[in-house]
């Protein structure tokens, strides 16, 4: 009989794990909370792996469209201090392939356009992931539809629905919390940070718990993360209502007194409101126990601090992987436990680094090798494509 299979969750992991499914001929159906792909602001720019990303895009036959969209000269990142000192600075090739830069949006609207029509059930926001017996789960959604299925996949992100079935474990507050702020037109409208934040990224650090993090996205604009070491409930304890934008901007004068005036406008002239986006991780290295028809990818199986990029990544190789998987193993149960094998230590190793990471995040004497970064990209894509490291976590 056909194998029933769900998604819970269509971010790039989980809408890759259905392209690649699709293309083995296995029917499967994703469900997401969105009204439709671009009911919401999916976030800023993300670089794709030649390690990881790019492969998965590969396997799923859509790199050649994820290059139409590509910015390879969003590579460059430059780091300063708070007084606008360069400290270090990095300008790809510009043939340079092993991390270019795409709009989430962009990403996801791309793989939605490439499953078949249907597949996606919006607005459908999983409440309860109930056990059958067998592997079998019963789904129940908040507008009433329910779903019997042999195989839930949790790609639902950090608060997933479907990780109960397999973890007691939650996310945890990293002591971390980023303010998302956009400008737009910048080229006209905010020229010097245009010029600050270049073709790339940004990254500007105090040394005592403050960073400015300025990216470039496509169509004019530039995303902002002003970062904070403090407390979850910072806002609140000093009195700030976050739908205040006024309220908001006096803080954060106070708060990075001291920095140039050449960074301020970060601060002050955001266009549209301060977005609080307070880092979450999970427990790392998270580990359980084979579940019968139950599985996680992404952020639901090993969400971790922002770090090295390597969330979307691992996301979108973990759903190529489990759907490669699920072809090829004679059963459900042979399938999970082949692709758990290599994800749980893969992700593990990554999210410890990455949480360990922001110890020294807002230090300003310690900058990555960007070129050696972009080399051990390509040549552990080498390795993987040899078959050499599917089950050795990369490096």
């Amino acid at each position: 009989m056909p194998v029933r299979i769900a998604i819970v969750g269509a971010g790039p992991g989980g809408l890759m794990c259905a392209r690649v499914l699709q293309g083995h001929g296995i029917d499967v159906t994703v469900y997401d909370a969105d009204a439709s792909v671009e009911a919401r602001d999916a976030g800023g720019t993300l670089d794709l792996h030649a390690d990881t990303g790019q492969i998965a895009l590969e396997d799923a036959g859509l790199f050649e469209e994820f290059m139409k969209l590509a910015r390879l000269e969003g590579q460059a990142k430059s780091r300063l201090d708070q007084h606008g000192t360069v400290l270090d600075a990095f300008v790809p090739d510009q043939d340079d392939t092993a991390a270019p830069e795409i709009d989430r949006g962009q990403l996801r609207a791309m793989l939605a356009e490439h499953v078949r029509p249907g597949t996606v059930r919006w607005g459908h926001k999983l409440v309860t992931a109930t056990p059958l017996g067998d592997g079998g789960h019963c789904l129940e959604f908040g507008n009433g539809v329910t779903a019997e299925v042999d195989l839930v996949i949790g790609a639902d992100g950090a608060w997933s629905r479907v990780r109960p079935l397999l973890s007691d474990a939650t996310p945890d507050y990293t002591g971390v919390s980023f303010l998302d702020v956009r400008f737009e037109d910048v080229e006209e409208r905010h020229p010097q940070i245009a010029k600050l934040v270049g073709d790339g990224h940004m990254f500007a650090m105090d040394g005592d718990g403050r960073a400015i993090i300025g990216q470039r996205n496509s169509n004019g604009q530039i995303r902002a993360y002003l970062a904070m070491r403090t407390s979850l409930d910072w806002h609140g304890e000093a009195g700030v209502d976050l739908d205040d934008p006024d309220a908001v901007r006096r803080f954060l004068l106070k708060e990075f007194s001291g920095w140039a005036e050449e960074m301020l406008p970060f601060l002050t002239d955001a266009d549209g409101g301060y977005l609080n986006r307070p880092i979450y991780a999970l427990p790392a290295p998270l580990t359980w126990a084979r579940t019968p028809g139950a599985t996680l990818l992404g952020d639901a199986a090993h969400l971790m601090a922002p770090l090295g990029g390597y969330g979307v990544n691992l996301a979108m190789l973990d759903g190529a992987e489990l759907a490669h998987a699920i072809a090829e193993e004679a059963t459900l149960d042979e399938a999970l436990t082949r692709y758990e094998a290599i994800m749980l230590p893969r992700s593990g190793q990554h999210a410890v680094a990455a949480n360990g990471g922001l110890d020294g995040f807002f230090a300003t004497d310690d900058f990555p090798d960007h070129e050696a970064e972009h080399q051990m990209y390509r040549e552990t894509a080498a390795d993987y494509r040899r078959g050499q490291s599917r089950t050795t976590p990369a490096t």
